[in-house]
């Protein structure tokens, strides 16, 4: 599919650059990152473009990497014992999840061609306040199809070092699976550690959004400084999300040893 059959032009025109449109699309998309930490984008793909997405999904699952893990909301799987039982670093979480890398599903899935594509690229750049984005070029990373079966969830966690994370949800699942996040709950200044765990803990619900992702909504957020979370997937329909890596710089390329523990290897497929 060509790029303009994958993206709702209609909805978000954003192939020129000069359109009086596309810059008050981009603008209202900035602003509403900017203020909540989260924008969501809904029908940014077509019907048919999410449907042969899906199903380079399905067929590519038994090349998928059954990814569960037991770790803080710092992405450690091991606490430190120098700390209190009830720091974040001590309060250890299940996650489970089915992921399929770049090098492991279809070169014509939709996912891929909207990734590379120059338009989107350069919108989310204005959107998140960057000059430049670039391709990542690690041969799992670029864009990858996140799957949840039945069970599976992404406990409480912060990313790591993303300015912004930026997902297209592709299949929603029957019930949960629902994306929660705490906007700014710490600060590049601030650990502010006594209020994550109270997050950690349970202790103050009203503070988490509920952030509507339906089949086919493009979302951005800032994960780096918000704790955000995937609840437990239920019924036989399976959460399929595409997870879409930009680089500031050129020529990035993954750590193996994250590749190994996200993806199940540390190099690319022969």
């Amino acid at each position: 599919m060509r790029p303009e059959e994958i993206v709702n032009l209609e909805a978000y025109p954003i192939l020129d650059p000069s359109d009086p449109k596309r810059a008050a699309l981009v603008a209202r998309l900035k602003k509403e990152l900017d203020e909540k930490q989260y924008v969501s984008l809904p029908d940014f793909i077509k019907p048919e473009a999410r449907q042969k997405a899906v199903a380079d999904a399905m067929a590519a699952l038994p090349n998928a990497h059954h990814n569960g893990s037991r770790r803080n909301c710092y992405l450690y799987r091991q606490g430190d014992p120098s700390l209190p039982d009830d720091h974040p670093s001590n309060i250890m979480m299940e996650a489970s999840s089915r992921m399929l890398a770049y090098d492991r599903f279809a070169d014509d899935c939709p996912v891929k061609t909207l990734y590379h594509w120059e338009p989107v690229r350069q919108m989310v750049a204005e959107i998140v306040g960057s000059e430049t984005l670039y391709d990542n070029e690690d041969p799992c990373q670029p864009v990858n199809l996140l799957c949840y079966q039945t069970g599976d969830r992404s406990a409480w966690h912060f990313d790591s070092v993303n300015a912004f994370t930026m997902t297209l949800m592709l299949q929603a699942s029957e019930s949960g699976g629902d994306f929660e996040m705490v906007p700014n709950t710490r600060t590049d200044d601030d650990p502010n550690h006594d209020y994550v765990t109270r997050v950690l803990k349970g202790d103050c619900p009203q503070d988490a959004v509920s952030v509507a992702r339906e089949a086919g909504a493009l979302c951005i957020f800032r994960g780096c400084n918000s704790l955000h979370r995937v609840s437990p997937v239920e019924g036989a329909t399976m959460r399929i999300m595409g997870v879409f890596v930009y680089e500031t710089e050129p020529g990035i390329v993954g750590d193996p040893e994250v590749n190994a523990t996200v993806y199940g290897r540390a190099q690319a497929t022969a």
